[in-house]
Formats: C-alpha cells, sequence, structure tokens
C-alpha cells in the first residue's frame, strides 16, 4: 500500500496547487500593475507565462527542468499535457449542456449562421497562410515539419486544447520533433495577438472618437440566475453544483466508450479519434441533455437538473485551467530552433484574422459590426473567453446580440469546418494539396458568406 506521505501521493495535488496559485498571482498583477491592468492579457495566460519565468530561472541556476525536479513526479510536462487535454473536453461539455434561450427569428438565425462560416472562414485563412509559411520553411531549413502551418489554425482559431492535440499526433505519428510545444506556443501567441491587436485597435477607435469605451463591470449581468424556474434546489440531499459536475462526468465518460469503440473498429485512425476527445463530449453532451428534457417532458421528473449559470462557472473554469496548463507545458528548449519560424506565423496569423473580421463585420454585421469584430478577433486567436473579455470593453451589459452569436455559432461552425479536421491527416503527407484544398474551401465558404451580394450582383 502506498503511504501518505509518499511523493506520488501529493505529485498531482502540487501541480494542481501551482496552476491556481499562478491564477491567483496573475490576477494581483492584472490588478496592481498599470502595464498588465490595460493589457487585455486573460490571467490564465499571464498565469501560465509565470511558471514559464519560474521555469526559466530555475534552469539557469540549477541546470535541471522544473518539471522534472521531483517535486512534481518525474512526468510534470506530461501531467500537465494531460490535464490540457481533458479540461477541453470537459469545457465544451459543460457549456453544450446548457439550455437554449427558444426559438430565434430568421434574422436571428441568419447572424448565428453567418457568424459559424466566419469562424471557418477564418481556420481556412488561417490553415492557407501557415501552410504556405511552412511549405516555404520546410525547403530553407533541412527537416523542418511542413505541415506544421495546420497548427497555426488550431492554435488561434481552437485554443490550446486542440493544438497539443494536433502537434502531439504530429510529433507520434509523423515524426514532428517537439510538435506539442511547437503547437503550445502558437496557441500563447494567438492569445498575446488578441491582447495586443485587441487594445491597439480599441486605443485608435476611441482616440478617433469614432467609440466609446463603456466602464468595466465584474462581467456579472442580470441574466446570471443560479435558480431558475423549476430547477432542483441549490443544497437538498446533494449540492446542486454537484449535480453540475455529475451530468459533466457522465457525459465524458459516455464519450470515453465511444472513443474506445471507434477505436477499435478503426485502430488506425486511434490518434485522430482520441483527438476529438472535445467533439465526441459534445455528441455525448448533446445526448445526455436530449434525455434530460426528454425524461422532464414526460413528466418522468418533475424538475430541471442542469443549470445554465453554474455550467457556464464550471466551463470557465475548466478553460481557465486548460490555458495555463498548456502555456505552462511549453518546454522552453522546444524554442530555440524554430522560434524565428512561430514569430512569422503568430504575426500572420494576428494581421490576416484582424482584416478578414473586420471586412466580415462591416459587411455581414452592418448594425453592430464593432462589437461582432472584436468577439469574433478574440474568440479566433484565442478562445470564446477572449472574445467575451474584448467585448466587455464596449459593450460590458451584453445589449447587443454577439454573446449569443458565440454561443450559438458552434453548431455551423462544427458542421462547416469538420473537413478541416480530416484534412489535418493530409497535411504532413502532401502539404501542397492541402493548401489548395484549404485555399478552395475558403473560397466556398467566402461564396455562401456573401450569398446575397453575389447573385444580387448576377440579377
Amino acid at each position: 500500500m502506498t503511504n501518505f506521505w509518499d511523493s506520488s501521493v501529493w505529485n498531482f495535488i502540487l501541480l494542481l496547487t501551482l496552476l491556481l496559485g499562478s491564477l491567483m498571482i496573475a490576477n494581483i498583477f492584472k490588478r496592481r500593475v498599470p502595464f498588465l491592468k490595460n493589457s487585455l492579457i486573460p490571467n490564465s495566460v499571464l498565469g501560465g507565462i509565470i511558471i514559464l519565468v519560474v521555469e526559466w530561472i530555475y534552469m539557469l541556476i540549477s541546470g535541471k527542468q522544473f518539471f522534472d525536479s521531483g517535486m512534481f513526479g518525474h512526468g510534470g510536462h506530461d501531467m500537465l499535457e494531460i490535464i490540457t487535454y481533458h479540461c477541453l473536453a470537459l469545457g465544451f461539455i459543460a457549456s453544450s449542456l446548457k439550455t437554449g434561450g427558444g426559438k430565434m427569428g430568421k434574422k436571428r438565425a441568419e447572424e448565428v449562421f453567418n457568424t459559424g462560416l466566419t469562424t471557418v472562414g477564418t481556420y481556412l485563412l488561417q490553415g492557407v497562410v501557415g501552410m504556405v509559411i511552412t511549405i516555404i520553411a520546410a525547403n530553407v531549413i533541412s527537416g523542418f515539419f511542413a505541415g506544421a502551418g495546420l497548427l497555426l489554425p488550431f492554435g488561434y482559431g481552437q485554443g490550446t486544447g486542440q493544438a497539443l492535440n494536433w502537434g502531439g499526433i504530429y510529433e507520434s505519428d509523423h515524426g514532428f520533433v517537439n510538435g506539442r510545444s511547437f503547437g503550445l506556443t502558437i496557441a500563447a501567441l494567438g492569445f498575446l495577438s488578441a491582447a495586443i491587436g485587441g487594445v491597439i485597435h480599441l486605443n485608435i477607435q476611441r482616440k478617433a472618437g469614432k467609440l466609446k469605451l463603456s466602464a468595466r463591470t465584474d462581467g456579472s449581468t442580470h441574466t446570471d440566475r443560479i435558480e431558475s424556474y423549476n430547477e432542483i434546489p441549490m443544497q437538498e440531499s446533494v449540492d446542486k453544483l454537484t449535480v453540475q459536475l455529475a451530468f459533466i462526468m457522465i457525459s465524458y465518460g459516455i464519450s470515453y466508450g465511444l472513443m474506445v469503440a471507434l477505436g477499435a473498429l478503426i485502430p488506425g485512425m486511434k490518434a485522430t479519434i482520441y483527438g476529438f476527445n472535445f467533439l465526441l463530449g459534445v455528441l455525448a453532451a448533446t445526448l445526455v441533455k436530449a434525455i434530460h428534457n426528454l425524461l422532464y417532458t414526460k413528466k418522468l421528473i418533475t424538475r430541471k437538473y442542469t443549470n445554465n449559470f453554474l455550467m457556464t462557472r464550471l466551463s470557465n473554469l475548466f478553460f481557465d485551467i486548460m490555458v495555463v496548463a498548456g502555456v505552462a507545458a511549453i518546454r522552453l528548449e522546444a524554442l530555440e530552433k524554430y522560434w524565428g519560424i512561430m514569430v512569422i506565423l503568430g504575426g500572420a496569423g494576428l494581421v490576416v484574422s484582424f482584416v478578414y473580421n473586420r471586412i466580415i463585420a462591416k459587411k455581414l454585421f452592418p448594425e453592430y459590426y464593432e462589437e461582432q469584430f472584436m468577439a469574433m478577433y478574440g474568440m479566433l486567436t484565442g478562445t470564446a473567453s477572449t472574445g467575451i473579455i474584448l467585448l466587455r470593453e464596449i459593450d460590458p451589459e451584453f445589449k447587443t446580440p454577439v454573446s449569443d452569436n458565440l454561443v450559438y455559432q458552434n453548431f455551423p461552425a462544427i458542421v462547416f469546418g469538420f473537413p478541416l479536421m480530416l484534412l489535418a491527416n493530409l497535411a504532413p503527407v502532401n502539404p501542397v494539396l492541402t493548401t489548395i484544398i484549404l485555399a478552395a474551401m475558403f473560397v466556398a465558404i467566402n461564396i455562401i458568406l456573401f450569398r446575397k451580394s453575389i447573385f444580387k450582383r448576377k440579377k
């Protein structure tokens, strides 16, 4: 039997303490340091950077790896990657278990649809630009992995978890040395792009008198309710928060069963299947939510068990831990060889994401284009949470429908963006063909996006 004082019993707890402690320190810095307070850098990113700085100092002093020092076991970096991997799916599951706001009109449905297409269009543009850069780099630098450019849309468009997933697949299945750290670094550069680009744009617009920044709020609104109509009470024989967590873990358990089954049916695609843990988690959560709603409709249960407010809090918790763990998991030694390419990829990702979303917002969302642009640019260089951070600077009370657009756009984005996931397996084998297909898909998506203007001109 393992003794309770053995280090193996405490490794994970100490690692989690480090992650959450760095978040608290980052929060203090954000509140006390003027530059950071105005930077819009998420606390989770700042927390991860703090850990990286500590690791760098430790390496200079001792010459050893901080996470392999024994305090966190001898697989500290691996554990950080595991936490990032699972928190990605858990965050998506929590978001998927929230109940919708009912039916929406034709105009709102079209705006949500266009938002989803904008998301996919940005993925594709980032993919084309990223692949062009890394294909050129592979012809200049001997041994460089030409398919690495597709990590730009995964890191910028989809965030830390997906950058880790696909970087890991490229590393294990295709020989991309330090692929995980490459992907995580691109994701970290995405968060910095969101903060830098967002701050610069807001200040330019404000000085030009085109935009008035609203006072910051604590993020709560009058719609945040812990107890909605006919829900289970906060405290009964089991706490309401415990029930929410149970729904999340049951959904994740179902998704694991799906991954096991699919992995057995298609053994050659096992790495890809397990890389889709977040997508299968969303499907499982949708199934669990449908069963819950059916039981409620049929009066087999008399109370609603899920709560949107608590699910949002849990989703944000998982995403915060995911980001800080993902940034902390970057292996500093992996940055030495390809840091120049990563900076070029990061800068290109910032520019194309900014310009493309600016054009789309002006053309398709004229009634609230500044809010739509800020939210979409933040989301497509960081995460949905980053988009909300930028949105709050100009719409703290969510008076525009932009926050709803971010929530409901996921379904059309998954449907139209799924082929990108399949192309991720082609990129290492035939990067040039992958780039051509991505470009063709980008053209097709924009034809659908601007369908009214195109067909009107033809008439």
